[in-house]
């Protein structure tokens, strides 16, 4: 079984979930970017990333915004269920960008990281970092990897949206290649559900497309009860 959420930003309150109980070894809860736990590699913050490492469950994560490349990037990649992960602790493992995997008997396209809106306040290596930009080569390298899948998997997880779906939920607005890239693997890519985090949303788009935010939803889209809006769902209706 496969959950997804949003942003953690370094809250641990949202593994107390009682949604994830049901969740065992073989399970994971995917994380769409900003994770936010590793940032100031405080001895509190190495305790806190132990503790999630010790879930029974598997703890994945594609990166954001709101993450700090310099310490991110310390950890070894290593191979882990046909793509490459880096390992942070015990089940807790970064999914790189433009990999696939096979997770919970499921096939999982990862493609994290985004375009910081507004960076005229923030100064680069402090709290924001330029490699939070997927560069070309890891584009190229996901259109690879996705091809060797046949063009088809179970679920996409991402940071940013493709453009389509960012046009439909906020009106249009301005886009970044990112969002151009992830409308390319929108047009070719068979899938049965596409998760992002970036817009700050909970919000089922029918039939296969999920903006998740603070919610803890499951993979499978047919599941999640539409009669159950979450407050900020019910801001954006």
């Amino acid at each position: 079984m496969i959950y997804i959420t949003g942003d953690t930003h370094g809250d641990f309150s949202r593994f107390r979930d009682p949604k994830l109980r049901k969740l065992g070894k073989n399970d994971a809860l995917i994380i769409c970017g900003d994770f936010g736990f590793i940032w100031d590699g405080s001895p509190k913050e190495a305790k806190l990333l132990k503790k999630i490492g010790k879930l029974k469950y598997n703890v994945l994560f594609v990166e954001g915004s709101h993450e700090n490349y310099d310490l991110l990037e310390k950890y070894e990649i290593s191979e882990w269920n046909g793509g490459k992960t880096r390992l942070i602790s015990g089940r807790l493992r970064q999914l790189m960008r433009g990999q696939v995997y096979e997770i919970a008997e499921k096939t999982v396209f990862a493609f994290g990281g985004g375009q910081t809106d507004d960076i005229s306040d923030l100064e680069e290596g402090t709290n924001w970092w330029r490699r939070e930009i997927p560069s070309e080569e890891e584009m190229k390298r996901g259109i690879e990897n996705l091809e060797k899948a046949d063009n088809k998997v179970d679920f996409v997880v991402t940071y940013e949206s493709p453009s389509k779906m960012q046009d439909f939920l906020t009106g249009g607005g301005d886009k970044n290649h990112i969002n151009v890239y992830l409308s390319e693997i929108f047009e070719k890519v068979d899938f049965k559900g596409w998760f992002f985090g970036k817009l700050h949303m909970n919000k089922t788009i029918p039939p296969k497309y999920y903006a998740v935010y603070d919610s803890i939803v499951p993979a499978d889209l047919t599941k999640i009860k539409k009669k159950k809006l979450s407050k900020e769902d019910k801001k954006d209706s």
